[in-house]
């Protein structure tokens, strides 16, 4: 967003400003600074947060009977690290790492730009038009960034659990799977990826916009710590959680090695139910919700970080 354009701020412009505090302020923070600031924070997040991925994961692929392989957590890691040791539990972080780093510019920049657009006349957003901003940030995110993101880590999760993994690294893993099953391959469960980032991000943002016009109240200008910025963040996150855990699961198993016998979304939930019963789609939920309230707030709070120390230091 340009808010410099012609010299003079525009009063909804400068109301905006105000509200989201100095990180808002510099030129910078929809364009060259934003993007590269989201990408720094998106590297550093995964790298801290990847085994809850991984475990949480692995407890989702795990079905009834004689696939289960595990039973809870602690088991899944007493296993993973017995049989590939502690790295295992990194299993697939490269390719978040590459995927994590476009995914989280994308995420605040279409944020920002859905923002700018479904501003009132007052310069402030409703709490639908909040939710809508996250949505089409999720919605964007999926499409450009996550869905190959994840087919591709949930494949290489999967391919693990054979006890006779095909994949010798990133580029040998995804160049077999192109091989085998086309660029389709790597594009598998577009459809819950989209509901589910959608859902998910218009849950986080509007409750941390929500939740950070609270504590401001009617000083729009009152800087929020960044522990409470993490406070704010892990508590969306939980939100987003409990909201969506389920579209999660069909996510999941659509994007596994076994993907090929469900149909589709709804052919995928008939399945789970019929065969697992309804808790099923709330498998991974307790590693997803230490996962995300620590993603969420991390993201929140480093993008800030950075980015303050960005227009201090690359006016």
């Amino acid at each position: 967003m340009n808010i410099h354009s012609s010299g003079v701020l525009h009063p909804f412009k400068r109301q905006w400003m105000k509200e989201n505090g100095a990180a808002a302020a510099a030129p910078g923070n929809t364009g060259l600074k934003g993007i590269i600031a989201g990408g720094l924070t998106g590297g550093i997040d995964i790298c801290i947060t990847y085994p809850t991925e991984y475990i949480k994961t692995q407890l989702q692929l795990d079905e009834k009977g004689e696939k289960k392989k595990y039973d809870g957590i602690v088991d899944c890691v007493k296993k993973t690290v017995k049989s590939h040791g502690v790295f295992g539990l990194y299993r697939g972080l490269s390719i978040l790492i590459y995927g994590s780093i476009p995914k989280v510019g994308i995420r605040f920049g279409a944020f920002e730009s859905f923002r700018k657009r479904l501003l009132q006349e007052d310069g402030t957003l409703s709490p639908s038009r909040r939710f809508l901003s996250g949505m089409g940030a999720g919605i964007t995110e999926a499409i450009f960034a996550v869905t190959p993101m994840e087919t591709i880590k949930v494949k290489f999760i999967n391919d693990q659990r054979t006890g006779n993994p095909r994949f010798k690294g990133l580029f040998h893993g995804v160049g077999l799977i192109i091989k085998e099953q086309g660029i389709g391959g790597i594009y598998k469960g577009l459809v819950p990826t989209i509901i589910k980032q959608g859902s998910n991000q218009g849950i986080r943002f509007f409750v941390m916009e929500t939740l950070k016009e609270l504590y401001k109240g009617e000083d729009k200008d009152k800087k929020i710590p960044k522990y409470v910025v993490g406070a704010f963040g892990a508590f969306a996150g939980a939100c987003s959680v409990y909201g969506n855990n389920p579209i999660d699961v069909v996510k999941t198993r659509m994007q596994g090695l076994e993907a090929a016998k469900y149909k589709g979304t709804v052919d995928c939930i008939m399945q789970i139910l019929t065969n697992e019963g309804p808790f099923a789609l709330y498998k991974g939920t307790v590693p997803r919700l230490g996962k995300v309230c620590l993603d969420v707030a991390l993201t929140f709070m480093i993008y800030e970080t950075l980015m303050d120390a960005f227009n201090k230091l690359w006016p």
